[in-house]
């Protein structure tokens, strides 16, 4: 029998949360019968890397490519990941078991999952992130509490993206293993920015595993 769980997907930068809702399409087994996804839309602020462009965007950006040295937005980070901290409280106080909430995204999305999990006090079922990058400074491994540090990790990258460049998300799996996590980390020759068929297989065998049986 599937057990509640919760999907919360976290566009990138430009875009909306409508419009990624067909990846819930995906994942049509058994497994995900008594799934719930949610894919907000990230506020529209002005953003550096655009020109100060205002459109919809978690966060600032203040260069691309984005790689490891690149100056981050910490103030803005954690603004956005109380906001999902929120949407997973409510989740859980709905009667779903935090074990079974997976929190995902893509490029900047995946770095604000990322940030979300590493910071929520509790073990989640998962983070995954795709074309991802660490948007802290390595400080921030003084903030992850014992709980979060349990939470697994998987995180997608294609070896031909040249707007998160693959370093930028070795640097991630990297810093996450030094923390004491569980990262699994898969790359994909002549990936660009972008995700593909096989990457969401991975994904949704990954989830499957570490569905929690118990509610």
């Amino acid at each position: 029998m599937a057990v509640p769980s919760f999907v919360l997907w976290l566009h990138g930068r430009g875009v909306s949360g409508p419009a990624n809702e067909h990846i819930s399409t995906y994942f049509s087994s058994p497994e995900f019968k008594n799934t719930r996804w949610s894919f907000p839309s990230a506020p529209h602020i002005p953003v550096t890397c655009n020109y100060g462009i205002v459109m919809p965007s978690w966060f600032d950006v203040y260069e691309l490519p984005i790689s490891a040295e690149s100056p981050k937005d910490e103030k803005g980070v954690l603004k956005a990941v109380e906001n999902v901290h929120a949407m997973i409280d409510k989740e859980v106080a709905a009667g779903t078991n935090c074990q079974n909430i997976f929190v995902c995204g893509f490029s900047q999305g995946g770095a604000l999952a990322l940030a979300s999990v590493l910071l929520y006090p509790k073990t989640l079922g998962g983070g995954a992130i795709f074309s991802g990058f660490l948007p802290f400074n390595s400080s921030i491994v003084e903030q992850i509490s014992p709980e979060a540090k349990k939470t697994p990790i998987l995180w997608c990258h294609g070896t031909a993206d040249d707007r998160v460049p693959i370093t930028a998300g070795q640097a991630g799996h990297q810093f996450l293993e030094q923390a004491g996590m569980n990262c699994e980390f898969k790359a994909y020759p002549d990936l660009g920015h972008s995700i593909n068929p096989e990457e969401f297989q991975s994904f949704d065998s990954w989830m499957k595993n570490h569905l929690k049986n118990s509610t």
